[in-house]
């Protein structure tokens, strides 16, 4: 594993839209080990997302709250209620801001063995899910904010 370079506010490839994975081999399986080292190595980190570290596959690692995952291709699947938040995030440090975002979010994805996952979270974790996911999308939390 090793700790890969933070893309910040300023980097193109943070607005580029994340491609889908193929296949989940070893390529795949080093990248979302260097996700979870980078993260695990970042103050006040949730969850990354692999544009985050300059990748354009659509990767995303959350280790939040006891959770870890370890997800490819993740889409929602569903979501329900509205809540208030204030989210930061690691390529905007010390920017927070209050976004509305869902109260329960359940996505679909790939785990790191190929598998399908349907997970679904609720308040804090619904609101990570929908920030990893936009950023493969190439959107931001700031286009989020509401004030």
């Amino acid at each position: 594993m090793a700790i890969r370079n933070l893309r910040y506010h300023d980097s193109a490839v943070l607005r580029k839209k994340c491609r889908e994975v193929k296949a989940v081999d070893d390529r795949i399986h080093t990248i979302l080990d260097d996700m979870l080292d980078t993260l695990r190595n970042t103050e006040n980190g949730a969850a990354i997302a692999a544009n985050q570290i300059g990748i354009l596959k659509r990767l995303v690692v959350i280790d939040y709250c006891g959770c870890c995952y370890k997800l490819v291709n993740p889409r929602i699947i569903g979501y329900s209620g509205v809540q208030e938040c204030m989210e930061g995030c690691l390529s905007f440090p010390g920017c927070l801001v209050k976004t509305i975002r869902p109260q329960k979010v359940t996505i679909q994805a790939l785990d790191e063995k190929g598998e399908i996952v349907i997970l679904t979270g609720e308040g804090e974790m619904a609101k990570c899910f929908c920030h990893e996911l936009e950023h493969l999308d190439g959107e931001i939390f700031l286009d989020k904010a509401i004030e």
